[in-house]
C-alpha cells in the first residue's frame, strides 16, 4: 500500500509544502512551496539561515537612502533569497508575499510585487516560477487583477469566504489559498465544540469554492491551507492543490491510510449553485463580505499577524544593519 502522501498526490492534488525551512522541503518532494513572513521569521532565527540574512542586511545597506530604506530593502531581499533557496528545491513555484501593510491600498500592493519580480529577476529567476501573494481584501483582489494582466501571477491569500472566492476568480487570480485551520478555529471558539473532518466548516469552505469554480468553468487553481489535522486534508483529495506544513507532511508520509478522492470537477459541474459577481461591485462585494463575521475578523487577525511578524523581521534586520 502506497502512502497516504502518495495516495493524495494520485487523487489529482498537487501537493505543496507550506515552510520557510528548506531543509525540510525536500523530502516530501512537493511541486511548490509557499512562504509567508511568520514561515520566514522561524526559519531566519535557525543558525544554518543566517548567510542568507548577511546576504540581505548587505543588500539593504547598499541600497537604502536611510536605515529605513535599508531595512525596507533588506526585507525584500530576505524574502527573494529564501524563495531562491526554496526553487533550488522544488520544480514549480514559490509564494512570496507582499507586506501585509499594503492590504488595503491597491497601488503600493502592485509597487511592491513588480519590485519583488524586479529582484528574483537580477538573480535570474523569471516571473513563472513566482506566484505574488496578497491578502483577499478588496483592494488585495484589485491589485492581483492589475497583476495578472502584466503577466505577473499571484496568490490571493487570507481568504476566507466565497465572497472573496467569486471577486478573485473574476480578476483572473492565478491561485487563491483559503484557509481550512483558521476557519475551524473560529466555530470551535463561537461554538464551544469539536468538529469532525465531514463537518469541518473550513473544509466545506474549500468544499464550495472548489465546487463553485468548476461549476463556472474558471481556471483559478485552488489551493487548501492553514490544515489542524490530517482529516482536513484527506477530505480535500482531489482539490487542485493543498498546501501543508512539514509535519502534517510528515505525518502523511508515514501514513498508510487509504486517502479516496473527495472533490471532483465533473460532478461539480451538474450542481445547481447560483452564479454571483462583485469585481466591478465593490459595494455590493463590502456587504456581502461584512455578512460573515468569521471571514472579517479572521482577515483582520490575518493581515495584523503577518503584518506584526514583518515587523518584528524588520527589527532583526535593523539591528543588524546598524552592527555593520
Amino acid at each position: 500500500m502506497s502512502s497516504s502522501l502518495d495516495q493524495l498526490k494520485a487523487s489529482g492534488t498537487t501537493v505543496v509544502c507550506d515552510s520557510g525551512d528548506f531543509a525540510t522541503i525536500a523530502k516530501y518532494k512537493p511541486q511548490d512551496a509557499t512562504t509567508n513572513p511568520s514561515l520566514i521569521l522561524a526559519a531566519s532565527k535557525k543558525p544554518e539561515y543566517a548567510p542568507l540574512t548577511d546576504a540581505a542586511v548587505k543588500y539593504g545597506k547598499e541600497h537604502g537612502k536611510d536605515l529605513d530604506s535599508q531595512v525596507d530593502a533588506a526585507l525584500d531581499r530576505l524574502l527573494v533569497e529564501f524563495g531562491s533557496k526554496i526553487l533550488e528545491i522544488v520544480p514549480g513555484k514559490v509564494s512570496t508575499e507582499v507586506d501585509a501593510r499594503f492590504s488595503f491600498d491597491t497601488q503600493a500592493s502592485v509597487d511592491k510585487a513588480l519590485h519583488i519580480i524586479e529582484l528574483y529577476k537580477s538573480v535570474g529567476i523569471p516571473k513563472e516560477r513566482i506566484l505574488i501573494k496578497i491578502a483577499s481584501t478588496w483592494e488585495g483582489i484589485k491589485a492581483a487583477e492589475i497583476l495578472q494582466k502584466k503577466g505577473i501571477n499571484c496568490n490571493l491569500t487570507l481568504m476566507f469566504s466565497l465572497v472573496q472566492a467569486i471577486a478573485a476568480a473574476e480578476a483572473g487570480a492565478f491561485l487563491i489559498s483559503p484557509f481550512v485551520g483558521r476557519i475551524l478555529d473560529w466555530y470551535k471558539a463561537a461554538m464551544k465544540k469539536d468538529f469532525a473532518p465531514t463537518e469541518d466548516p473550513g473544509v466545506k469552505s474549500v468544499q464550495s469554492i472548489f465546487n463553485y469554480y468548476k461549476k463556472y468553468g474558471y481556471n483559478t487553481i485552488v489551493m487548501g491551507a492553514s490544515f489542524r489535522n490530517i482529516g482536513e486534508i484527506t477530505e480535500l483529495a482531489g482539490c487542485d492543490y493543498l498546501t501543508i506544513s512539514p509535519n502534517l507532511l510528515e505525518n502523511l508520509y508515514n501514513s498508510k491510510e487509504a486517502v479516496p478522492k473527495k472533490l471532483d470537477a465533473a460532478q461539480a459541474a451538474t450542481l445547481d449553485i447560483p452564479k454571483k459577481a462583485y469585481i466591478s461591485d465593490e459595494a455590493t462585494f463590502r456587504f456581502d463580505f461584512n455578512e460573515e463575521a468569521m471571514a472579517v475578523e479572521k482577515l483582520r487577525e490575518g493581515i495584523s499577524k503577518f503584518a506584526a511578524d514583518a515587523v518584528t523581521l524588520k527589527a532583526i534586520l535593523k539591528a543588524k544593519i546598524q552592527a555593520l
